[in-house]
């Protein structure tokens, strides 16, 4: 569906364009077109934008119905769009708020092409954070519309806050008694959305009044007219007949989250593997390994694999460091480029290192050249979520949104489930018969 050829691309509004070769971590943008893309000039090499102050405009915090408050600052910068800062989590129980990003955002959205023709990466070279769009009121039900200004252009309505249902929290029924524990839960939703050409990208992060942090960026507008020629050899027919072929691309979706638990940038990273070993005639037995991460690391899923940002600086009521589990979902990783071919990246923190992929500001350009057997004391989270966009009728038109993401599960954050019933509270470690 993607729309930017190099040589039908379209002339940017002047002043946007004028901001964009400013360069910079500007701080609103103007609506973009719905036509093909110029690609931006290279820019010199810029310092990575300092987070605001937490004042009113900057500042999201909501208490929701569970008890559990999220409170964080956010800031816009012209290539990355939407930065959330100073993340922090405070359930019920809890004296004091838990401290757990310092920052995070989109590190890249690179689309290549299957037929090698086009190859474009959205956030670095294509003005993603200038296409930020004017939301409606009726865009954001029951929340709050913020603006967001880019230089030489009006503010924007273009960040919203509001609370969403996601179904139940938790079930359980007594088996000695009629009694059933039920809760519906409670998201905070901060979400914007960027043009860029044909496309609109709908960037969302949730955060739950369980603790756990749902990000994903859902893929809308419409398909490319101009890409209808079936190029790739293999796109799929669109419209009557077998006529229109709708080229197949790839989307590789980068984010970048930079870890503060408990107020530390200094954190442990581990990996866990499970080996499941078949037994004649009874059931199969599993061991699980763990791994301390301690040297920058490029890292593959597996089927029982998974990796975890534990704090140095702090514990639960148990005594247990806290920490936050990556969960990865449905990927299609795509194998043409080095940093592509990965799930995660675990690099140690370095300040000119902003972007996964075409990063101007750093020597090697790409998260995989960054992974060199560095120590890893203060590590920064690069999750990479492909999806690979064949066409299909439905597609038209406007496009249904299709999502790719991943979340970030408390894991003893707190000493047990901060929505416990009260009824439940004494079960921590021996639990009875409820």
């Amino acid at each position: 569906m993607h729309d930017r050829r190099i040589d039908r691309a379209r002339a940017r509004v002047s002043a946007v364009a004028a901001a964009a070769l400013i360069g910079g971590a500007a701080l609103a943008a103007v609506p973009a077109q719905a036509a093909p893309r110029t690609p931006q000039a290279p820019q010199a090499p810029e310092a990575p934008a300092a987070a605001p102050g937490c004042g009113a405009a900057s500042r999201i915090e909501q208490k929701l119905a569970a008890g559990t408050t999220w409170r964080m600052c956010w800031h816009y910068e012209s290539k990355a769009g939407l930065v959330l800062d100073k993340v922090t989590y405070q359930p019920k129980g809890e004296a004091r708020p838990i401290p757990v990003l310092t920052t995070a955002k989109l590190g890249q959205i690179h689309v290549p092409y299957d037929n090698g023709s086009n190859e474009f990466d959205d956030l670095t070279g294509y003005g993603f954070g200038e296409g930020v769009q004017n939301l409606g009121a009726q865009e954001c039900p029951g929340g709050t519309l913020k603006k967001v200004k880019l230089p030489h252009a009006d503010a924007v309505n273009g960040l919203c806050t509001t609370t969403r249902a996601r179904g139940h929290a938790y079930r359980a029924a007594s088996d000695t008694s009629n009694k059933v524990w039920s809760a519906q839960g409670k998201d905070l939703l901060v979400y914007t959305v960027n043009k860029v050409g044909w496309y609109e990208y709908i960037t969302e992060w949730r955060f739950s009044d369980d603790g756990t942090i749902s990000t994903q960026v859902g893929a809308t507008g419409n398909l490319s007219p101009m890409d209808y020629d079936a190029s790739d050899g293999r796109g799929w027919p669109i419209g009557k007949g077998a006529k229109d072929y709708a080229t197949s691309h790839s989307h590789n979706i980068f984010w970048r989250l930079n870890f503060g638990l408990d107020g530390s940038p200094n954190a442990k990273v581990q990996q866990f593997d499970a080996t499941t070993t078949p037994h004649a005639g009874r059931t199969p037995t599993t061991k699980t390994k763990r791994t301390d991460i301690t040297k920058e690391l490029a890292g593959k899923s597996g089927e029982q694999r998974w990796w975890r940002v534990v704090s140095t600086a702090g514990k639960n009521k148990d005594n247990h460091p806290r920490s936050y589990e990556i969960v990865l979902g449905h990927n299609n990783k795509y194998p043409g480029r080095p940093y592509t071919r990965n799930d995660v990246y675990f690099t140690e923190y370095d300040k000119c290192q902003q972007f996964a992929s075409h990063n101007r500001r750093c020597p090697g350009t790409s998260v995989d050249t960054w992974v060199n057997g560095q120590p890893l004391k203060h590590p920064v989270v690069w999750v990479n979520v492909g999806f690979h966009h064949v066409a299909r009728d439905e597609d038209q038109t406007p496009m249904p949104v299709h999502w790719q993401g991943f979340q970030l599960a408390p894991r003893d954050v707190t000493a047990m489930s901060p929505l416990t019933p009260a009824g439940l509270a004494d079960q921590n470690g021996q639990p009875s018969e409820p």
